[in-house]
């Protein structure tokens, strides 16, 4: 059986951090200047991506995938 291609446009939205969580990017950041300081920064933080929608990412970067 052939090895599983990881999904290109995933790789580059998810990032993997060294406890095994997924990360992604906030939405609502394209106009910035409208935003207080606050929002921003919290924004800028990014947010973990949790649930079915962890296993499904998973699957889609193959990792941890045993099929």
């Amino acid at each position: 059986m052939p090895k599983m291609k990881t999904r290109k446009g995933a790789a580059k939205r998810f990032k993997i951090t060294a406890t095994g969580k997924i990360l992604r990017r906030c939405s609502h950041q394209n106009h910035k200047m409208k935003q207080t300081d606050s929002t921003k920064q919290r924004l800028s933080l990014g947010d973990e991506v949790k649930g079915g929608f962890a296993k499904r990412t998973r699957r889609m970067l193959c990792i941890g995938v045993s099929r």
